[in-house]
């Protein structure tokens, strides 16, 4: 297995002081991790999972504002 190829948006300079989730393929989920502990532990979920996730974020039904 190679490394993954974390990745976070462009905009997570923009006044968030660096704050940031990343994503990463792996080799059957999707990872997500705290980019400011990147050597902490990450979630995985499935492509499914992820793009529900990323749906309702879009559609502001997660209750985070």
């Amino acid at each position: 297995m190679t490394s993954p190829q974390w990745r976070k948006s462009s905009r997570s300079s923009d006044g968030t002081s660096g704050k940031c989730v990343e994503v990463a393929r792996l080799d059957n989920a999707i990872g997500l991790r705290d980019s400011k502990a990147p050597g902490g532990s990450h979630l995985s979920l499935t492509a499914e999972d992820f793009a529900k996730l990323i749906a309702s974020a879009k559609r502001d039904e997660l209750g985070l504002r």
